[in-house]
């Protein structure tokens, strides 16, 4: 397993992948609210952008005061510096994961990073 890491995660609340993958680019986490539920703090970063990935349920974010409706499928994207939380619905639960990397750090990506072995 020199150049690979496998973990298996449980329904915790939230999970952070970047100690368990020994992750050197980007830190993912699985995170599940309870219906009725949200994360207790407003937050923002200082580099890092966010992706998020609504893997289950429903409920939404509020994005500088904007709210954002989210259901399972959705994809969003938010830059480092907006103010952001989320909640779950009031009858039903959300499931995401959100995957962090540093704002403008992509240099290259599938084809242009991929070697092809002949």
């Amino acid at each position: 397993m020199a150049n690979f890491n496998k973990v298996s995660v449980s329904n915790e609340t939230r999970t952070e992948l970047h100690d368990k993958l020994q992750l050197t680019g980007a830190e993912v986490s699985i995170n599940n609210l309870p219906a009725g539920a949200g994360v207790p703090f407003v937050h923002y970063h200082k580099k890092n952008e966010e992706i998020y990935f609504i893997t289950a349920g429903k409920g939404k974010a509020v994005i500088d005061g904007e709210t954002v409706e989210l259901c399972a499928g959705d994809w969003l994207s938010i830059s480092p510096a907006a103010r952001r939380q989320f909640f779950a619905a009031e009858n039903e639960g959300i499931s995401y994961i959100c995957m962090q990397v540093k704002e403008n750090s992509l240099e290259e990506y599938t084809a242009a990073d991929a070697g092809i072995e002949q």
